[in-house]
């Protein structure tokens, strides 16, 4: 404070390039005069103690580190703070991309094309040689049902981050390409259908809890089946009677009494002897 208060006001000067080039120079001596003072020394092999020294080092250091660490309040991520994120990561990577220069292509040979297919069965041979064995689990109805549920509200997320579309209309073009892909979809079932499941029986084992369910279904099917027929015994439904269902209900009536009495026979025996008479009335 005392040394501040002793120094005056001074006059800023600019900053010339003889200036820059001086300054430069000094830092290029410093740092010439620095390595010159350094002497030459010998380099020791690193020990298993040396090692283990340096472990525990690291292990007091994170467990320090921690110590010195406070209690911290928990705070809930806001849909605010949810867009802040997008929004600086949609800006990290505007700016990664300002700062990428010009590159030069280069094609793809053949021996680079085998280059890279050796490296990837390379990686997969060595991915599967580091993988131990595995004891496989039943798969448990609860297990399953967590199952349905992790798809459920995978599905109600997904559909929540959704945006906004925009509706296009449904040009006749557009329908004949729907067409056309139903119709290929179809054809390709059914070929698949008829080589793979068409004339193959779905063998199901027949266990005493299968038979049960199903003599109990035989049994509660009969039950049912029994009520409802005690129920409807004996009722009818009424008809409404009107002009045209009686006519009906007469002439079936006489074509039914025509056809048991016999009554069409002696009518046509009837119609033959009048013919006859008037025949002979006439010749008479």
């Amino acid at each position: 404070v005392l040394y501040k208060e002793s120094v005056g006001m001074g006059t800023p000067t600019p900053v010339t390039p003889e200036m820059e080039r001086v300054k430069r120079n000094q830092e290029i001596c410093s740092s010439v005069l620095y390595k010159e003072n350094v002497g030459k020394a010998t380099p020791t092999p690193v020990t298993p103690e040396m090692e283990r020294v340096k472990r525990n080092q690291e292990i007091v250091s994170s467990v320090l580190y921690k110590e010195n660490v406070g209690k911290v309040t928990p705070t809930p991520i806001t849909p605010e703070m949810e867009r802040v994120k997008r929004n600086q990561e949609i800006i990290s990577s505007v700016l990664y991309k300002e700062n990428l220069g010009r590159a030069t292509p280069t094609p793809i040979t053949p021996e680079m094309e085998r280059v890279k297919r050796n490296q990837e069965q390379i990686s997969s041979v060595g991915y599967k040689e580091g993988l131990g064995k595995a004891t496989p689990t039943p798969v448990t109805p609860e297990m399953e049902r967590v199952k349905r549920n992790q798809e459920h509200i995978s599905s109600v997320l997904y559909k929540e981050h959704l945006a906004k579309g925009t509706p296009t209309p449904m040009t006749p073009e557009m329908e004949r390409a729907k067409r056309n892909q139903e119709n290929i979809s179809s054809v390709l079932y059914s070929d698949s259908f008829r080589k793979q499941v068409q004339g193959k029986a779905a063998y199901v084992l027949d266990t005493p809890e299968m038979r049960r369910v199903r003599e109990t279904q035989k049994h509660i099917s009969t039950v049912k089946y029994h009520e409802d027929f005690e129920k409807s015994k004996g009722s009818f439904t009424p008809v409404v009677t009107d002009p045209i269902t009686e006519r009906v209900k007469k002439n079936m009536q006489d074509f039914s009494d025509i056809s048991y009495r016999g009554i069409q026979r002696r009518v046509v025996e009837m119609e033959r002897k009048r013919v006859d008479q008037d025949q002979e009335n006439l010749t008479g």
